[in-house]
């Protein structure tokens, strides 16, 4: 019994491997690697469209592009031969990718291009095309929305020692500000505050310029954590 047992298990791994061993034709490489290539240049247009941080990286714009090219490529082997897509499971799951992503609206992107590569590679062409559509779509309509809330800022202040007062006097006006960091050169000071502002209230800088032994102040849009 055991034996007929473990030959039986042998036939049904045979049969599977042979089931699955399907060779991929070039026309369906090229059009999976064309598909890629347009979706992938169609999400890099929506991320340059709703990009909204301070500094602006085209080659993590155009990464986007690849991403979804060499996912869809590494997918493709791998749905047609099943001890092949094993082997690629077990190479793929050695690598670690230590870049940071400082923004979370870039890992969004980058998961996009590899949910669309994905769908691709698997050939759910209709899945990548219409969601990316639907998801390009709301990107653009939701960045269109002017929301009225407080963005943060950090302004730097540079000033006369004697007019300390004057500038924190004027600094308890604005509500939830945060001192960043001070420092004292002889009888100068450089001061910078974290604060959260809308747009139509960032000409009250303007105000720090009219105290007398302040030298320049400046709004910085500001892209960090704020802790509330």
């Amino acid at each position: 019994m055991p034996e007929t047992n473990t030959t039986s298990i042998k036939d049904v791994l045979a049969g599977m491997v042979d089931m699955s061993s399907n060779t991929l034709s070039p026309l369906n490489v090229i059009v999976t690697l064309l598909l890629a290539c347009a979706i992938g240049l169609f999400i890099f247009f929506i991320y340059r469209k709703t990009f909204s941080g301070v500094m602006y990286s085209r080659n993590f714009g155009l990464s986007l592009v690849m991403i979804t090219m060499i996912t869809s490529l590494i997918i493709l082997p791998i749905t047609s031969n099943l001890t092949l897509s094993l082997g690629m499971v077990g190479a793929l799951s050695i690598v670690r990718f230590r870049t940071a992503v400082k923004d979370a609206m870039d890992t969004m992107f980058m998961f996009w291009g590899i949910a669309v590569g994905i769908c691709l590679g698997a050939r759910f062409w209709a899945v990548a095309i219409i969601g990316s559509l639907g998801i390009g779509l709301l990107m653009v309509l939701l960045t269109m929305i002017k929301f009225r809330t407080a963005l943060p800022y950090l302004l730097v202040l540079h000033f006369d020692s004697e007019a300390s007062g004057s500038v924190r006097a004027l600094l308890s006006k604005l509500p939830g500000h945060k001192l960043k960091s001070r420092t004292v050169r002889g009888n100068s000071v450089e001061m910078t505050v974290e604060m959260r502002l809308r747009a139509e209230e960032a000409g009250f800088v303007d105000k720090f310029l009219m105290i007398d032994g302040v030298y320049d102040a400046s709004l910085i849009s500001y892209q960090g954590d704020i802790i509330s």
